[in-house]
């Protein structure tokens, strides 16, 4: 098993994870190259009936499911499950992950840091792009500059406002990128970023091919990229249908493809995926149905999956809500949140398959803690609640009804009703699910603040560090803060964390900022997710990784 086998929190005790997925700000920023990690086979290296060796078909087509990205697919501008699924199979950047968290240098022949805010990239040469383009530095800054452009407004350009030159207001080049010569590049930091080469593995910071710049929206629908599969011809991607992408046989690195290519189909449901599972239709599935998770052990044997992974699972309050701001907002956050029953409903709804949050991180990340002060918030306690829910009538009299937006087809109908129960019945008001019927629909609404509800999120990790559960999601400004959350205080911690290259100093901040995030819960923490999947009889090697994705460049599957 993985280094995310550990097992989850108990009840009793306080914990605080050491010596898992390494934490940046230790040995990544030693002086000296980003260090080279071997190819692990962590996860739950499973094997259906698939065989391998002189049965296995090399050019096998492996199916799994997933979803319509929200967007057309520039790495820049997915920050969602379904376009970034595809985009990690497409392109190669800098560095991936391997199944335990670990960096492994993809297109980086080593990434030199002088100290945490100077980084040296020297890149492998001769390799392409599915075109035929030699992959050079230009490639990396042309990409990230795009990515940064204000005008842009590109979902992920937040991941560069740590290199100089960055705007959120106007039109900026990234200065502190520097070309030494076409295999090399520099990177100066406006201010130390302890955990940033640890980064570079995010999609965010793909190289882009040239032909990129001449259409980037036409180039969306039909990607160039580097990485181990491409896309399969002008019509691969049958929109709400499914994609399809082949084995790139001329990628250079270390997730060489065992198999032919990927159909990632986009099921309307997760009962719909289930089903196909069942009957050996679709290979691979990361996302077992709700009704389905007292079962489906028993029913897929061997061929199940259940592990821990880097998954928090919440639903955000907009700060631009009625009665959700000030100090009656504050109340109404806190009484909300203590009137969930977390552990019922993880045992009821989840068999097990979830652990009620203690934070807004991960178990599986190196620092995770279970005793952050503030942290009481999260315990189920209606009298505390009611009382909370009254003091905030006093300030401004409740009406109306709570409502948690959600996407149908990501199957959090039980879910969100029981939470929307335990609400109801603690607090004696309405309190209901409002279903969209897609997750893009859902995130439209959010991203464009038209939405007048709360909103179910969760955040599936970048890169494995804590940092990456909290900038990203409630730093002033931050690309995936759905909520426009604001707190400088909050901004100061963080930040102060990220440029600390001391360990210990660094969770000390970010463990102050969560006591921040307590006080004015912009998000209402409610349980981390394990990865519940399966996989059909006619595979082999199945791995799921840290971050509850499977290692598709590795799965075999027999001849037919």
């Amino acid at each position: 098993m993985s280094a995310q086998s550990d097992e989850y929190p108990s009840t009793g005790g306080h914990k605080v994870k050491r010596n898992k997925i390494a934490l940046a700000g230790t040995a990544l920023f030693a002086i000296g190259a980003l260090a080279l990690a071997g190819c692990a086979s962590g996860g739950s290296g499973n094997e259906g009936d698939g065989g391998s060796g002189a049965n296995t078909d090399a050019d096998a087509i492996i199916t799994t499911n997933g979803s319509e990205p929200e967007n057309p697919l520039i790495p820049t501008n997915t920050n969602e499950v379904g376009g970034g699924k595809i985009l990690d199979e497409i392109f190669a950047g800098l560095i991936y992950y391997d199944a335990d968290g670990k960096p492994v240098n993809d297109v980086a022949e080593e990434i030199t840091t002088e100290d945490p805010q100077n980084l040296t990239v020297k890149i492998k040469e001769g390799l392409t792009f599915t075109d035929g383009e030699e992959v050079t530095a230009d490639n990396f800054i042309k990409a990230w500059n795009e990515g940064a452009k204000a005008s842009n407004a590109h979902l992920s350009s937040y991941f560069f406002e740590d290199i100089e030159g960055f705007s959120y207001d106007t039109d900026s080049e990234l200065t502190g990128l520097k070309q030494v010569d076409d295999y090399t590049f520099t990177i100066a930091l406006n201010k130390p970023a302890s955990d940033f080469a640890l980064r570079l593995g995010y999609s965010a910071f793909y190289p882009l091919p040239d032909v990129a710049f001449e259409d980037m929206e036409a180039f969306g629908q039909n990607p160039i990229g580097n990485g181990p599969y491409m896309i399969d011809g002008e019509d691969a991607w049958q929109h709400d249908v499914q994609i399809d992408l082949v084995r790139n046989d001329d990628y250079d690195g270390g997730r060489q493809a065992a198999n032919g290519g990927l159909t990632i189909k986009f099921y309307a449901t997760q009962e719909a995926a289930y089903a196909d599972l069942l009957s050996n239709e679709v290979d691979v599935i990361d996302a077992i149905p709700t009704n389905s998770l007292p079962v489906f052990t028993d029913e897929l044997g061997d061929r199940a999956v259940n592990q821990p992974s880097a998954v928090f699972q919440s639903f955000t309050i907009g700060q631009f809500l009625p009665h959700f701001s000030g100090e009656e907002g504050q109340l109404r956050r806190q009484a909300l949140s203590m009137a969930i029953n977390r552990e019922e409903i993880t045992e009821t709804i989840f068999s097990g398959t979830r652990t009620p949050a203690s934070d807004f991180t991960s178990p599986v990340i190196d620092g995770w803690s279970d005793s952050v002060p503030g942290s009481e918030v999260l315990d189920f306690d209606p009298e505390k609640a009611k009382e909370l829910w009254a003091e905030a009538d006093a300030i401004a009299p409740w009406d109306g009804e709570f409502k948690i937006a959600y996407n149908s087809d990501g199957g959090h109908d039980a879910w969100v009703d029981a939470v929307s129960n335990s609400i109801k019945n603690t607090l004696g008001i309405e309190a209901s699910g409002d279903p969209y019927p897609t997750f893009q629909d859902l995130r439209t609404k959010i991203n464009d603040r038209t939405i007048t509800t709360a909103a179910r999120s969760g955040w599936q990790a970048d890169y494995p560090g804590l940092y990456n559960f909290l900038g990203p999601l409630y730093a002033t400004g931050a690309g995936s803060n759905d909520g426009d959350y604001t707190n400088p205080e909050f901004d100061e911690l963080i930040s102060a964390g990220i440029s600390n290259p001391d360990a210990e100093a660094q969770i000390e901040d970010f463990t102050k900022a969560q006591e921040v995030l307590f006080q004015d819960l912009p998000a209402i923490p409610l349980w981390y997710s394990n990865v519940t999947g399966g996989f059909s009889e006619n595979v082999d090697n199945v791995t799921f990784g840290w971050n509850s994705v499977p290692l598709y460049y590795e799965i075999t599957k027999a001849g037919e």
